[in-house]
């Protein structure tokens, strides 16, 4: 998995700031989580291939998670996109978009489908043979989720050396990396635990945008390999978090530690502290493992 940054900050965009985008790429699928303005700009300092993205998935329906996707959908055919493109978000999304195409007269030149989400449990959004997304129901002024990204479990690995000296055949290969025994001319069996390695441990990431403090989501997101948690303020402004409906990075520390996430990375901060290291600071103090998403960042995970 590589998680790019493309806008970590909360509320407005500023000249040295954008607000939240993330780009997720698993085993060759690139996902676009959320979609603030400025987001297409982003995508092209970055340097990121944008037309490999097939699934957008909006987390909530406040501006600065989502001004920058009829943007995007415009350029996509500007482009001469060709490829459907699924969108996930909340109900009221499908409206949003299709009302601003109608009345500027600028439909899509490809597929464009609404998945839109209303239920307050954690459901299945997208699956293939390589991923699964389901929905991590979040607690925010507006009806809200957050995404978890699971890797399936990837074949296994050939042990060329065993493989060779049993002198087998290379059309069996990929039954082997299924998990299959092979049975010789001479009628041997030979057990694939000893033809093949264990295949690489999946990962997982889960990314929590807006939201109070909500232990409910403690079950869905259970040792979850990265945990993106939104940290909008610190310690010193609980009382407004409380009142908009966010959380300090002491809070998305909590979580993290009662999920055992190993890794957490903190993001949607309030511009008005001097440095977010303050909120790399606050967090270790009860979760050791923090990093800080910024703008550009970009996290092997």
């Amino acid at each position: 998995m590589k998680l790019t940054i493309l806008g970590c900050y909360a509320a407005t965009p500023r000249t040295i700031t954008n607000p939240t985008s993330q780009l997720l790429e698993i085993k060759n699928r690139m996902f676009l989580i959320d979609c603030g303005e400025g987001t297409q700009v982003q995508l092209r300092k970055n340097k990121i291939k944008f037309s490999k993205i097939n699934q957008v998935f909006i987390s909530h329906l406040h501006g600065d998670h989502f001004f920058g996707l009829i943007g995007l959908i415009s350029t996509f055919s500007l482009l001469g996109r060709t490829t459907d493109l699924h969108i996930y978000g909340p109900k009221g999304i499908k409206e949003i978009v299709i009302l601003q195409l109608r009345l500027s007269n600028s439909w899509t030149n490809y597929g464009l489908f609404f998945h839109e989400l209303e239920s307050n449990e954690s459901v299945v959004v997208f699956e293939d043979d390589k991923v699964l997304v389901t929905t991590i129901p979040l607690k925010h002024r507006v009806y809200t989720n957050g995404f978890l990204f699971q890797e399936k479990v990837g074949e296994r690995k050939l042990n060329m050396d065993a493989v060779l000296n049993y002198e087998i055949e290379s059309c069996y290969y990929q039954k082997i990396k299924n998990g299959k025994d092979i049975t010789l001319e001479d009628g041997r069996v030979i057990p694939n635990a000893e033809l093949t390695f264990d295949p690489i441990q999946p990962k997982s990431y889960a990314f929590c945008s807006d939201t109070v403090y909500h232990e409910a989501i403690l079950p869905i997101i259970e040792n979850v390999d990265v945990l993106y948690h939104e940290s909008t303020f610190l310690e010193s402004e609980q009382s407004l978090a409380e009142r908009t409906l966010h959380s300090t990075a002491k809070e998305a520390a909590r979580i993290a530690l009662k999920a055992n996430a190993k890794q957490l990375i903190l993001g949607h901060y309030s511009t008005r502290y001097d440095s977010i290291n303050l909120f790399k600071d606050e967090a270790q103090a009860v979760f050791s493992e923090v990093l800080l998403a910024e703008d550009g960042a970009t996290f092997e995970l």
